[in-house]
């Protein structure tokens, strides 16, 4: 049951089964239903009380989804300015006022923005290539314990810093669940 191009439906919280709209996009790719369903299978389905920063949101698919389920505070950072207004009627819609939504380039938010977070998504252009720019930003970003949603067009291998939780593959899609490595669990 396809709800064709432009919208996407959240799949569970108090939102569950609301429909988002966001314009048409060559880069903009909303997290697949099937994806999202398995990432909230490995987080819980519940959010209660966690901060997350989607950056890079686009549709708003996981940012939405994570704030429908219980998050306390999602932001959500989008540069495109069409994109950016589509969030803004959302949030609107949705009545979603633990959303803080900035209109800002993802590289620029991390440069400007201190604050941790509990869980942070991360679902760049691919052809931008920023996952591991991204990554190399992240630990001073995130609380002890903090993970991260990795999707892309490959998966990265564990490191020094990360620590691959669990991942899998959709097509084309490769997305992963990713943690300090234990050496590094004392950033802060």
């Amino acid at each position: 049951m396809g709800l064709g191009q432009g919208k996407v439906r959240i799949i569970g919280g108090s939102w569950r089964s609301r429909v988002i709209d966001f314009p048409v996009r060559s880069d903009l790719r909303p997290t697949p239903d099937r994806v999202r369903e398995t990432l909230f299978n490995w987080l819980g389905q519940e959010l209660n009380g966690l901060r997350c920063l989607d950056l890079f949101s686009g549709s708003g698919a996981l940012g939405f989804e994570a704030a429908s389920r219980g998050a306390a505070k999602v932001v959500m950072v989008e540069s495109d300015k069409v994109v950016f207004q589509a969030l803004q009627r959302n949030k609107k819609v949705l009545k979603a006022d633990h959303v803080e939504l900035i209109q800002m380039d993802a590289l620029t938010f991390l440069a400007a923005d201190r604050r941790r977070f509990d869980l942070v998504f991360i679902d760049p252009p691919y052809r931008l290539e920023l996952q591991s720019c991204i990554l190399s930003q992240l630990p001073q970003r995130l609380e002890q314990g903090g993970m991260v949603y990795l999707e892309g067009d490959q998966c990265i291998m564990s490191d020094e810093l990360w620590y691959i939780r669990r991942k899998g593959k959709a097509g084309k899609v490769n997305y992963q669940l990713l943690e300090l490595s234990g050496m590094l669990n004392n950033y802060g």
